[in-house]
This record gives C-alpha cells, sequence and structure tokens, in this order.
C-alpha cells in the first residue's frame, strides 16, 4: 500500500488527475473561489475523459448508434458520464443528446423508455430526467416526466421498475436512481417543489430504514454489490452512490447513516485514499480507472462525504 500520505499529498495526487476529478476537488475539498473552479471546469469539454467521450459521439447526436444500448456505450450511459464528468449544460453535443433522449423516448403515460412504448420504465425515466435537467434542457414534457415519478413512488417510499410486475416493494436500484433525477429536477427546473421535496424525503427515508445497504428484516447486508465501491454506477446501487446524494441535498444527520460511514472509512487505504474495488461487465470506449487500484473517484467522492458528515 505504501507510506500514509498526508492531506496535502491526497490533494496533490487528486488534482494530477483528470479536469473532471480537478475541478470538483477544487470545489468540494480545496474551498477554491469560483473564479479557479470554473477555469478548471472550462477543460472538461477541451481535454480528459469528457473530451475522448464528446469525439465519440455519432454524427445523428447518438452514441453508439443507440439510445440505450449497446451497454455502456449508448447515449444514456455516456450522458450520465458527461453529467458526472461536469460537462457544462451550454455544450452543443449533449443538448442535441438530450434532445433526442426526450423525443425518442416519452411515452403515453408521461415516462421514458426505448423503445417508447405506452408504459415507461422507472429506472430509465429517473436517469433520463437527471441528465436533462442537469443540462438544462427547457421543456415543458420535463415537467410530465417528474409528474410520472411522484405517481410512481411505492408505499414504502422508494421506487422499483418491476412495479408493473408485482413487485410490493422498492428497488434500490431504482430509488437512487429517481432520486438524483428528481435531485436535478427541483434545482434546475423548479416546478411543483413542495411535491419534489416530498418525496425525496420519503426515498431517502426508505434508504434510511435500510441503513442504506442491510436488510429491515434481518439487518444482513442486501446485496454484496450494495457494499463494493464502483463507478461509474450505471444503473447500479452502492454506499457511496447513496452517501453522495445525502451530502448533495445536505441532507439532515440521521445515526442510521452510521453503518455506512463506518463502512467507509474501513475500506479507506493505509495512505489515505480509496480503491476501485468493482466494475461492472460489459464494453464500454474506455476505462478511466482499473480495479483493484487506488481510485481518484472514489477518493473525492469518499472525503466529500466524509467532510460533509463531520462537518
Amino acid at each position: 500500500m505504501g507510506p500514509k500520505l498526508t492531506r496535502g499529498q491526497v490533494s496533490s495526487w487528486l488534482l494530477a488527475g483528470d479536469p473532471a476529478v480537478r475541478w470538483q476537488v477544487l470545489r468540494d475539498l480545496e474551498d477554491a473561489s469560483p473564479w479557479a473552479v470554473q477555469r478548471e471546469r472550462d477543460r472538461v469539454a477541451k481535454e480528459g475523459w469528457a473530451a475522448r467521450l464528446l469525439s465519440r459521439q455519432d454524427p445523428g447526436g447518438t452514441w453508439a448508434g443507440g439510445l440505450y444500448g449497446p451497454k455502456w456505450k449508448s447515449t444514456t450511459y455516456t450522458m450520465l458520464s458527461l453529467r458526472d464528468l461536469g460537462l457544462s449544460h451550454k455544450n452543443r453535443k449533449a443538448r442535441a443528446a438530450c434532445a433526442l433522449l426526450l423525443d425518442e423516448g416519452m411515452c403515453s403515460d408521461g415516462g421514458i423508455d426505448y423503445p417508447s412504448r405506452g408504459r415507461a420504465e422507472t429506472c430509465i425515466t429517473g436517469m433520463v430526467l437527471s441528465i436533462l435537467s442537469y443540462f438544462r434542457y427547457d421543456d415543458q414534457r420535463l415537467d410530465t416526466v417528474a409528474a410520472h415519478l411522484l405517481e410512481q413512488q411505492m408505499p414504502d417510499g422508494g421506487w422499483n421498475c418491476q412495479r408493473p410486475q408485482g413487485a410490493t416493494h422498492a428497488s434500490m436500484h431504482t430509488t437512487i436512481s429517481v432520486l438524483e433525477g428528481l435531485r436535478l429536477y427541483e434545482r434546475h427546473r423548479r416546478r411543483r417543489a413542495g411535491a419534489i421535496r416530498s418525496a425525496q424525503s420519503r426515498g431517502r427515508e426508505f434508504l434510511l430504514q435500510h441503513r442504506l445497504f442491510r436488510s429491515h428484516r434481518t439487518g444482513e447486508v442486501i446485496k454484496r454489490d450494495f457494499v463494493r465501491l464502483s463507478h461509474p454506477p450505471r444503473w447500479h446501487y452502492d454506499v457511496l452512490r447513496a452517501l453522495d446524494y445525502f451530502q448533495e441535498v445536505d441532507a439532515p444527520r440521521d445515526e442510521r447513516l452510521s453503518d455506512a460511514i463506518s463502512l467507509l472509512v474501513k475500506k479507506r487505504r493505509p495512505d489515505g485514499r480509496w480503491n476501485l474495488e468493482h466494475r461492472f461487465p460489459g464494453k464500454v470506449f474506455f476505462e478511466m480507472e482499473r480495479p483493484g487500484m487506488p481510485s481518484r473517484w472514489n477518493t473525492l467522492r469518499a472525503l466529500r462525504v466524509l467532510r460533509w458528515w463531520e462537518r
């Protein structure tokens, strides 16, 4: 593992990474000036991971010729990555893709699926709402999509894409995707704020009842992947993704988060960094980081979660 790194050395290591990591480190860990953060963020579209993804866009505005497949090279999953990398909402290539995602995915029930059918798929709806909201795509149909997600919330507070097939208990996977979508919709669209906040609060309560990764009946770990730190998460849930959402909305401190926080602390390497523990199989344009090695993404996210928690 090597010698323990000081906080400054960990920051220097993070700042030696991709522009997408650097601007978030400056904003979330270094308290840099807005000017310095924006100067670094402007590099995202010009160099590094985001620039490489943008260069792979098809002439028609898609990636890999598809809107949702092939995974993980399709338009939906590439746009999720560009969202997380912090690409400017003004980017023309991304906005062209937003139009395709909405026009081709809108279903008659108000949600999103590919190909568009009468009944939407809730996970996809949450993910696409997050993309469209992040890129500030101005279309009244976003309000319809958000309303559809409010209608799909289950009695236990979460969401499940298998509800039409008879599911009676919410899914952690679906719930985190919907929560991220509603968070960005609330921030950038600013419609039905009270209902959107209430739905997120109920969704967070569902996760808290499971202490973010435990069965509410037995206390056992629900699924091994929930406690492995992955990036990009794709449609999958894990504790770091959930904790990052909690810190992003500055949720009230709750003791039921303590198990997940303790787990995160235990996963810290002796040198002060966090590994990329897992990646989901499937074709990609390129690997951002290597599994089993120190991860700038996971280290950045873990440090900002702990900073929020300790504050």
